[in-house]
């Protein structure tokens, strides 16, 4: 069964770090567009860092830029959000999304890499991790 398995959430002070692991199963891994999103209730997911994992060709969105560091890890089909100098404001359920269950080819995810972080384009979503951020 292709599934994406999230974890290393938890609740900490600010300025404090976390880093949060996707574990893909390997079809869902190789040459995909692997995304994280954050959700609060009330508000629509946002979409905080991508990569593909094809490239290693990684996008933020401003808010974390400078703080936030998307990574992959090949032998071990995981993607990592290493999460430093955390604010209240990030407090949210993370979750990972990959692009589909199988690869996308290279010439695709050039069209795609300015929609990278549009929830609507993932079709494969993990469970979530919470994080919880206090002042």
């Amino acid at each position: 069964q292709v599934q994406l398995v999230e974890s290393g959430g938890g609740s900490l002070q600010a300025g404090g770090s976390l880093k949060l692991s996707c574990a893909a199963s390997g079809s869902a891994y190789s040459s995909n567009f692997i995304a994280w999103f954050r959700q609060v209730p009330g508000k629509e997911r946002e979409g905080v860092a991508s990569i593909y994992t094809g490239t290693s060709s990684k996008f933020y969105t401003a808010s974390v830029k400078g703080r936030f560091t998307i990574t992959q890890d090949n032998s071990k089909n995981t993607v990592y959000l290493q999460m430093d100098r955390l604010q209240p404001e990030d407090s949210a359920m993370y979750y990972c999304a990959a692009l589909g269950p199988t690869a996308t080819p290279a010439l695709e995810a050039l069209g795609l890499m300015r929609r990278s972080l549009d929830a609507s384009i993932y079709k494969l979503w993990g469970q979530g991790t919470q994080v919880s951020v206090s002042s």
